[in-house]
């Protein structure tokens, strides 16, 4: 579909997994359906929730994939092909524990840096070629680097101030994808966000 735009954060469904850091691409998706007076559907077909807008001749899905994180490109992959959403189209929002807290970073492509969600996709897919945009929650401060239960955890409430602004930003710089393309979104937002 022309001027079609695929926009999926990764998580994990339910209620134990709600607002932890693992989960800061639902945040995004959450905070970009209430931005654009969007409601969810449920899509049992490809194991997601989808919100749609159409906007100036411009038609966006946000997708929240309902399968787990480690196997999010069952939902992506089969999604992709059903809207024939070009990978250039396609935009995947996640956690990542190499990035502080604070900091956000898109990418035209990349690797899956040991993130089992975007390793699914890799693979669905076939291609690294897509764009994402990589939410920093950061790392544990013992130095262990075993990071499953701080991944799983929820954001300390000193983070939550900070979280916010992490999340308008994730949001200001998928709209700027949106309407400006990839390389001006990068060149705005990419960075450190400001205290």
């Amino acid at each position: 579909m022309e001027n079609l735009y695929l926009i999926v954060g990764l998580g994990n469904p339910g209620r134990e997994y709600a607002a932890t850091r693992h989960n800061a691409g639902f945040l995004v998706m959450d905070r970009l359906a209430g931005r654009w007076r969007t409601g969810w559907t449920a899509e049992k077909k490809h194991s997601c929730r989808l919100a749609r807008v159409e906007r100036d001749g411009s038609r966006w899905l946000l997708c929240q994939p309902l399968t787990y994180m480690n196997a999010s490109g069952e939902t992506v992959g089969p999604l992709k092909a059903y809207y024939q959403v070009p990978l250039r189209k396609l935009l995947v929002v996640v956690d990542d524990a190499d990035l502080p807290l604070g900091e956000i970073r898109l990418r035209p492509r990349g690797s899956s840096g040991g993130h089992h969600g975007l390793e699914s996709i890799e693979q669905h897919l076939g291609s690294r070629e897509y764009p994402r945009l990589r939410i920093g929650i950061g790392r544990r401060t013992d130095g262990m680097r075993e990071i499953r239960d701080y991944v799983l955890a929820r954001f300390d409430p000193a983070e939550v101030k900070l979280l916010e602004k992490v999340l308008l930003r994730a949001c200001e710089q998928v709209e700027c994808w949106l309407n400006d393309g990839i390389d001006k979104a990068m060149n705005r937002y990419n960075g450190a966000i400001p205290e």
